[in-house]
């Protein structure tokens, strides 16, 4: 599976990526794996800032446009560029619903769903482990 995310610039082997990656990320983001609600790294994260792909360092969320959805996993109301992300039908765990993967890195972030609020209406649910908080300097919050 890690062939999919070896590109230009990135690790280029899967002893690379377990090298970058902890277990629980690389289940995750490799293996599109999902961790447990409420008991993750950003679900409750406030802190004005960038939420960027673990592995490619790329600006993929921002924390303007993060939102409570009760859900237990950190919720956002669009990417911070439609280029970021791709999105895939996934027929998996029969249902069927949205992957949304990190488009450089091609690596599993979470789904998207269309019961968000407005402007988009749509929650993009993501795995924290996906993802790498950097927070603002206190000169750049306002």
């Amino acid at each position: 599976m890690s062939e999919k995310i070896l590109k230009c610039g990135l690790p280029n082997d899967e002893k690379e990526l377990r090298k970058l990656l902890t277990p629980e990320q690389y289940r995750i983001m490799v293996e599109n794996g999902t961790e447990r609600p409420f008991q993750n790294e950003y679900w409750d994260n406030h802190e004005p800032g960038l939420y960027v792909d673990a592995i490619s360092g790329v600006p993929l969320f921002s924390s303007d446009d993060k939102f409570d959805s009760g859900s237990g996993w950190p919720s956002f109301t669009k990417p911070v560029s439609p280029d970021a992300v791709v999105e895939f039908r996934d027929e998996s765990h029969g249902m069927i619903r949205v992957e949304v993967r990190a488009k450089v890195s091609n690596s599993h972030l979470g789904h998207v769903f269309d019961d968000g609020p407005a402007p988009t209406g749509l929650r993009y649910c993501i795995n924290s482990a996906s993802l790498k908080f950097i927070p603002k300097k206190p000169s750049e919050r306002e």
